[in-house]
């Protein structure tokens, strides 16, 4: 030993030796005080202790500074596998008889376990200890201890404990297991980490002293991480004992992913009977992939089985794959209401990560429905949106970019579904190549100016697809001949030059041919007076329809700008921007690809076998066209109050028309007159007016049915005939929104300070984490409240309500015309309002409802309300459906953690299945 260690040692037992005469003065001053801080002392094996070599004073003067020994295994004895290293922030007291004493934040140390608590002491000669808390002087326990034996932490009141057992006495234990809470009020611990309690309680809700709810058991074991098992136990809510018991309990934990069964849920169908859905089993296959299970079935004779998979790799894809399988009986067996019906859905989404291939992506979105099973399936009466939807479409894509050659492949896989007439449009595959835009004559070196060939581009996209029209219940029978083949390539040229340094020119050539796999060849029926097509007709083989066509365009901007003669002092300056396009389509006749025949009348007339095939057909006549075209953009300034221009709120963002003139047609060369209006309101709202005005003015034939004739709407002095219009608006009134509209000078001003820090930016307000819920991740964004000028909290009440309007009116031609104006008169087919809102009345209180009326049907669409209460660890809900053809009524209240899932209560309205849907 050097010098210098001796003379360490030297002192300390010295320092020691003052250190144990002090205390024992201390200890008995505390005792005359009546203190019973050792009322609960524990022996310790003296022969471990052992000085701290690595403090030069095991009682420093600054009482801050936390005191720390450690206990070594001795020569003579070996109790203890390690060192027991024990500090704390107020003072160590050592006693004789081997007992020490930890005040303020007393914490100990032994291999994996850990105690921490306000008071802590030791018996060294049997390696035990015992914590508890202080009670200040308003009673309230703080210093509580915590107990820690590998990663799993208990809160205790009081606990006993022994190092070499492993076993500890615990009263009023909390343990956090999985979403819940154990509760223990006297508790055992046994050597494998395992607890052994009577009264214990069980509960999701985090305030543990005094829950909500809880589950109360008569005696339990607790495996931490893995189990708690209970004898008979039951439900406790707001201190209220309900009746419903059960004879034993058993909680599954576990960090990750575990298989367990699903707990079906009892249903009363007015057709199917009484049944259990949603039961089943669920199979944590692997971190990156799941799969559950499920079953419906019914005393009827009605079942159905349903798998959902979920699947994610991090980085690379993620979906989701669901099948349902469904047998529905409704009726009596062996009467005539009676009928079984067997249906089918298939859900796939799937989505790749953009980072995983940059020159690839897969993507699905697949919702393929059998036309019943939405009518069939229980579980949609509260789904308003499977009950109402009309169209279902789904699709399969894949494509692939070479940047190096210009070229891009995809291939995708497109399913249409009517529900109404349980009709179906497949294609598979649609097969798409493109080659961009490329520039072939440009030198790869230029000098000198840009020759005008060098702007000559040429691209090129290809599309062959595989398609079928058919009934849902016919598909998987068609054939190979009800299938449709096709292929076009279409190769587009063109350039831009300017001519006279305003005008831009843009001569286009496209060729474009097609290549089929069939014609169907049609016979004009004298008799029935239409074109017939009989067995025998179709033929099979490779057909080539090719055709061209050149454009070329001109196109100009004119900027103006003036200021109205009615404003003396000339604040308000006008901007207008006009845009006129000319545009001359020149194509030759291709008559090679029509029939003629000669119809009733004597008349010669022409049909192509290649209608109705996937791209068309090249045209019969020749054709040359006159596109024009005319946009428009106004707005107009004002100078504020700091002489600076300031844009009007209200524009015209575009307001176009456009006229075609065909110079092939022998009759009717005008086109109807196309026109658009956009105007802007604000920065926020834009509205889109759109609708055609006929060139072509009425007439009586010879028999006097009305007809459109050879004279145009101008010749009887009038711009055209309007044909209709449709279009829907929306908006959105809030709490913003409306101190914007009627609020006060400050509210108004707040509100657009909101307004322009959300197009901003998010605001730099403080971010707390959710009190009522620590278990979120993702911390939730709180606002100071302020005090309002009376000195109380403002009262708010957060809310929206979503207008939304659809209106359509067109020519009625079920009525008579007027033979004066040669007018149809109008009327409205679509006048609809759909509204739909939230409330939230308070933190916790919260009302949603959709509803809105069809004025021509005179009736309320389905209705929805909803009105909902977060009970902190409890959810309440009550849904009602009251007018419209879906009427229903649900009210349920629910433990939120998923592991009490089936911990709830349900009252609800009888499904229906027989349904009239259309």
């Amino acid at each position: 030993m050097t010098p210098s260690k001796a003379n360490t040692c030297i002192t300390s037992f010295f320092l020691l030796f003052v250190f144990l005469l002090l205390s024992g003065e201390a200890m008995s001053q505390r005792r005359r005080r009546g203190d019973n801080a050792y009322a609960d002392t524990l022996k310790v094996d003296s022969s471990l202790l052992v000085a701290d070599t690595t403090q030069k004073d095991s009682l420093p003067k600054d009482t801050t500074k936390i005191d720390s020994i450690t206990l070594i295994p001795g020569k003579k004895k070996d109790p203890l596998s390690a060192p027991v290293v024990y500090e704390a922030t107020d003072s160590i007291v050592f006693v004789e008889g081997g007992f020490a004493h930890l005040y303020g934040d007393g914490k100990v140390t032994y291999e994996k376990t850990e105690l921490m608590a306000a008071i802590i002491s030791m018996d060294m000669d049997s390696s035990t200890v015992f914590a508890r808390g202080v009670t200040d002087s308003l009673g309230v326990i703080k210093g509580k201890p915590v107990f820690k034996d590998g990663e799993t932490p208990y809160e205790t009141n009081t606990i006993r404990y022994n190092f070499k057992s492993k076993r500890g006495l615990i009263s009023n234990v909390v343990t956090q297991q999985g979403e819940g809470y154990v509760i223990g009020h006297d508790a055992k611990k046994g050597a494998n980490d395992e607890l052994y309690m009577r009264k214990g309680q069980y509960t999701t809700c985090d305030h543990h002293d005094h829950p909500h709810f809880y589950i109360q058991m008569s005696y339990g074991k607790v495996r931490p991480k893995k189990n708690v098992v209970t004898g008979p136990a039951h439900l406790v809510v707001e201190d209220v004992s309900l009746p419903l018991v059960v004879p034993f309990f058993f909680f599954p934990f576990s960090s990750s992913y575990s298989s367990g069964f699903l707990m079906p849920t009892y249903m009363d169908d007015s057709n199917r009977g009484f049944g259990l859905v949603n039961g089943g089993y669920y199979f944590a296959i692997s971190d990156q992939m799941d799969l559950k299970l499920t079953e419906e079935i019914f005393t009827k004779g009605s079942w159905a089985l349903g798998a959902e998979a979920n699947y994610n790799r991090r980085y690379k894809y993620s979906g989701l794959f669901q099948a349902n399988y469904q047998v529905t009986k409704t009726g009596d067996k062996n009467m005539p209401d009676y009928s079984v019906s067997k249906d089918f859905k298939i859900i796939w989404s799937h989505r790749q990560d953009a980072k995983a291939s940059p020159n690839s992506t897969f993507s699905s979105s697949v919702n393929f429905t059998t036309s019943s099973y939405e009518r069939s399936n229980v579980g949609n009466l509260y789904n308003a949106q499977a009950m109402t939807q009309n169209t279902k479409t789904s699709s399969v894509s894949y494509s692939r970019n070479f940047p190096d050659q210009h070229l891009s492949i995809s291939g995708t896989a497109n399913i249409a579904q009517t529900m109404k007439d349980s009709s179906i449009s497949m294609t598979l595959p649609d097969l798409n190549i493109a080659l961009s835009r490329i520039f072939p004559f440009k030198r790869k070196e230029a000098v000198g100016d840009e020759k005008w060939y060098e702007k000559i581009s040429l691209s090129y996209t290809g599309r062959m697809t595989n398609s079928i029209q058919t009934k849902d219940t016919e598909i998987f029978k068609a054939g190979f001949d009800k299938w449709y083949h096709a292929m076009n390539h279409n190769v587009p040229i063109s350039a831009t030059f300017t001519l006279f340094n305003y005008f831009n020119v843009v001569p286009q050539f496209t060729y474009t041919e097609r290549w089929y796999t069939r014609k169907i060849m049609k016979e004009y029926d004298m008799d029935k007076k239409q074109l017939m097509t009989q067995p025998g007709d179709t033929l099979n083989g490779f057909y080539r329809v090719a055709n061209y066509s050149g454009s070329i365009g001109i196109n100009t901007k004119l900027y103006g700008s003036y200021k109205p003669l009615f404003m003396k002092s000339k604040a308000i300056e006008i901007r207008h921007v006009f845009t006129p396009q000319v545009s001359f389509t020149g194509a030759p006749a291709f008559g090679q690809y029509y029939e003629s025949y000669v119809d009733a009348d004597g008349e010669t007339k022409y049909y192509s076998p290649f209608d109705g095939q996937q791209f068309g057909v090249a045209p019969r006549e020749q054709q040359g066209s006159i596109n024009f075209s005319v946009s428009n953009n106004i707005e107009a300034k004002y100078r504020n109050k700091n002489d600076s221009l300031q844009k009007f709120p209200f524009s015209i963002d575009d307001f176009t028309t456009g006229l075609s003139y065909n110079m092939a047609a022998k009759e009717k060369p005008w086109s109807d007159m196309s026109v658009g209006l956009r105007l802007k309101f604000g920065k926020a709202y834009t509205l889109n007016l759109n609708t055609s005005l006929a060139t072509y003015a009425y007439e009586f034939d010879q028999n006097g049915n009305v007809r459109v004739g050879n004279r145009t709407e101008w010749s009887y002095g009038r711009l055209g005939r309007f044909s209709g219009y449709s279009n829907s608006f929306s908006y959105t009134l809030n709490n913003d929104t409306w101190k914007k509209l009627f609020g006060s000078k400050e509210e108004r001003e707040e509100a657009k300070r909101k307004a322009a820090a959300k197009k901003s930016g998010p605001e730099d307000d403080e971010y707390e984490e959710d009190l009522e819920d620590p278990t979120n991740p993702v911390p939730k964004k709180v606002e100071k409240v302020k005090a309002g000028a009376d000195g109380y909290q403002p009262f708010k009440m957060p809310w929206s309500v979503s207008i939304s309007y659809q209106v359509g009116f067109s020519e009625d031609r079920t009525k008579p015309i007027n033979v004066h104006s040669m007018r149809y008169p109008y009327s409205i087919n679509n006048n609809t309002v759909s509204l739909s809102g939230n409330l939230k009345i308070s933190n916790r209180w919260s009302f949603n409802f959709t509803s809105g009326y069809d004025f021509i049907a005179k009736k309320i669409p389905m209705t929805m309300c909803t009105v909902s209460r977060d009970l902190h660890c409890f959810n309440m809900s009550a849904s009602i459906s009251p007018f419209g053809q879906y009427k229903y009524y649900n009210f349920t209240i629910r433990a939120n953690a998923s592991v009490l899932q089936d911990l709830k209560w349900e009252q609800r309205s009888q499904t229906q299945s027989n349904i009239q849907w259309y």
